[in-house]
């Protein structure tokens, strides 16, 4: 059995303790890693603190971070296959989707490597006699606290925009999943980052993730992953104030309208909820139809469920298995209470006679005060409901407290565009789900977090603001 671990100012380090990591496509042991421990996380905490205050990456000209990046970025799409396949076995996700997240990190590196030298202030006119100009400078540390869906790209997502802009990085990789990182790591290593610009480590959240974010030399915290653990962040970095980023939960709804077409809709709920056996923050959970094409959208979307292939990841099958036995249970339990509050499981809401952690995909109507229409599932389970009006689609898809993505489908522009107008989220998708790239802003509102991630915004969050005001000597 293969071991992992840790990287720390430099250094690949073991531990006195090991995490097994599981293969959900099989329940089997997979891999070892080492199990980083306090004294591990003040180590990667001196090592980013040293390089933060030596400016050896935000004193030197942009231009070099280019450099580091585009190299890191060359890198990464070199062991893409290596580490898609590392990815599969300890996340049970399909070969081709965690090949992705390597193609989709380096892509992120190259993205961002074009912003490091375009973090440009302004002048600001206060008269003959004064200089005011402003500054981006980076916040000094970033502690970045990953899940375990998409452990490799989300790592990317956060760290190529905080390398870019000067930040040194701590990363607290998933119990779960966290093999494939250290590949990720691996390669930005060849890059020619200073040492201690990146630190990665495995450890407990409620241990090492707590320390780093109670941690003094922390200046940043970006996270992604549940409310709950969001919010226990969210009160110990009130405590220093300390700036952070949050990518939560959703609940997020498609509205499908009298006009849409039907093959178009339907090739979006397939990536939309079964992509990842729908263990995605902005997973299509609900959809919301026209009350007269509800009978017919219905049909096709249980015979879409019941006909996709399922099967663990090295086989590229539509559907494949939950992260762990836990969440297993979690969705199960979900569609169970559902059933006892009375709504109606059309299809799946069962584990499939196979190995490993599946859920059969699953299909659930259900009025909108059920607990399954409000409460994020995390798994390959989507709600479906009828809409009487433009006015009761809005209300329903805008009626919980989560506003990450929402969706609108149908042929009219201007109706598909004010409805878009009108919905609760940092994202809305009209006529395809994941209509976004890295180019394009991601984040959201109410319970779904704040600060954005992608695009050219994101680079504004590791990153403030200093002003520079000078009195010119007169005469």
């Amino acid at each position: 059995m293969q071991h992992y671990q840790n990287y720390i100012d430099g250094q690949w380090r073991d531990a006195s303790r090991q995490l097994l990591v599981m293969n959900p496509g099989t329940g089997e042991p997979y891999a070892t890693i080492a199990q980083a421990g306090i004294e591990d996380a003040d180590l990667a905490m001196a090592a980013a603190r040293r390089v933060a205050d030596s400016g050896a990456l935000s004193d030197v000209r942009p231009a070099q971070r280019t450099s580091w990046m585009l190299k890191a970025a060359d890198a990464i799409r070199a062991i893409a296959d290596e580490g898609g396949l590392v990815g599969c076995r300890e996340n049970g996700k399909s070969l081709n989707d965690a090949r992705d997240e390597f193609l989709e990190a380096a892509r992120y590196f190259e993205y961002y490597a074009g912003m490091a030298d375009k973090i440009e202030g302004i002048s600001v006119p206060l008269g003959k006699d004064y200089m005011d100009f402003t500054q981006y400078v980076p916040f000094g540390v970033s502690v970045q606290i990953v899940p375990w869906n998409f452990p490799v790209s989300i790592c990317a997502r956060s760290l190529a925009p905080a390398l870019a802009a000067g930040n040194a990085v701590v990363i607290k990789s998933p119990e779960i999943s966290p093999l494939a990182m250290t590949l990720l790591v691996k390669a930005i290593e060849q890059a020619g980052f200073p040492r201690g610009s990146v630190n990665l480590l495995c450890g407990k959240g409620s241990e090492v993730g707590s320390h780093l974010v109670r941690h003094q030399d922390t200046n940043q915290i970006v996270f992604t992953g549940s409310v709950p653990t969001g919010q226990r962040i969210l009160k110990d970095a009130a405590e220093r104030a300390t700036p952070s980023v949050m990518e939560l939960g959703g609940k997020s709804a498609a509205i499908a309208l009298e006009d849409v077409n039907l093959d178009t809709l339907l090739a979006s709920v397939k990536v939309g909820i079964f992509f990842n056996a729908g263990q995605v923050c902005s997973a299509m959970s609900r959809l919301l139809v026209a009350r007269d094409r509800y009978e017919e959208v219905k049909a096709a979307v249980v015979a879409l469920a019941e006909g996709l292939t399922i099967g663990q990841g090295e086989g590229n099958p539509d559907l494949t298995p939950v992260v762990s036995q836990d969440q297993q249970q979690r969705v199960l339990a979900m569609i169970e209470q559902a059933r006892a509050e009375g709504a109606n499981i059309l299809t799946g809401g069962v584990a499939p006679d196979l190995s490993g952690y599946f859920v059969a995909p699953t299909v659930i109507e259900a009025t909108s005060e059920m607990t399954i229409a409000r409460e994020e599932v995390f798994g390959p389970v989507l709600v479906i409901m009828p809409f009487d009006s433009e006015d009761d689609a809005v209300a329903l898809a805008n009626g919980t407290d989560f506003g990450l993505v929402a969706g609108v489908f149908g042929e009219g522009l201007s109706q598909t565009l004010r409805i878009a107008n009108r919905l609760r989220g940092g994202q809305v998708f009209i006529n395809e789900w994941f209509a976004g790239g890295i180019e394009t802003p991601f984040g959201g509102v109410g319970l779904s977090g704040f600060g954005r991630e992608k695009g050219q915004e994101a680079i504004y969050s590791y990153v403030q603001t200093r002003n520079i005001g000078i009195r010119l000597r007169q005469g």
